[in-house]
């Protein structure tokens, strides 16, 4: 599976609803896992299904008019309980991106710790976003990670966005955490050999 992200070209599923909670993404039913496997099939369980089980057809991720490896978010999205399995949801149903613009902090560190990448941009550039996608359901983004800059391809619009160092380093190389100290294996040999 390929973790790395460089610039990601991609059409947006929009969600602009504000405040989804972690239960709201991942629903504590389904927590009696400890593998990633199959958390996509379950991600918004409780908005896409009936309590029959059938899809809800006004739920967007049951609407074929959308697709595409971004998630355009309202406002605090992740807050709640601090389960890593929401991030597991997001990127196991395909999304490599949220835009949003605010995040729950521990949501955004479990994202990036499972290879999706958060986007906080401004409340006016995430207007932008959801105006784009209503005017045209492919309206795409440019997601390009080692500049740190989204671009809104339908206006031209540009927001620079923040992100730690470190992280933006292992998401650029597709490293979690210990991948990350293994590449570093030879220094740090070579720092635990010397003398001091």
């Amino acid at each position: 599976m390929n973790n790395k992200i460089t610039i990601l070209r991609s059409s947006m599923v929009p969600l602009p609803l504000e405040n989804i909670d972690t239960d709201q993404i991942i629903p504590a039913r389904f927590l009696k896992t400890t593998t990633k496997e199959g958390f996509g099939d379950n991600l918004f369980r409780d908005w896409r299904y009936d309590s029959h089980g059938d899809e809800n057809k006004s739920f967007v991720l049951n609407d074929s008019r959308y697709s595409g490896q971004v998630l355009v978010a309202g406002q605090n999205f992740g807050s709640g309980s601090s389960r890593e399995h929401a991030a597991w949801a997001i990127a196991g149903y395909g999304f490599k991106v949220v835009i949003s613009s605010f995040f729950a902090d521990i949501f955004k560190q479990n994202a990036m710790n499972n290879f999706v990448l958060p986007i906080v941009v401004s409340p006016e550039f995430l207007k932008s976003l959801f105006e784009s996608i209503d005017t045209d359901a492919k309206a795409e983004v440019e997601v390009d990670l080692p500049n740190q800059m989204v671009i809104n391809l339908s206006s031209g619009e540009r927001a620079h966005f923040d992100i730690n160092t470190y992280k933006k380093l292992c998401l650029i190389e597709g490293l979690d955490d210990i991948d990350f100290l293994l590449s570093n294996k030879s220094k740090i040999l070579i720092w635990e050999s010397k003398d001091l």
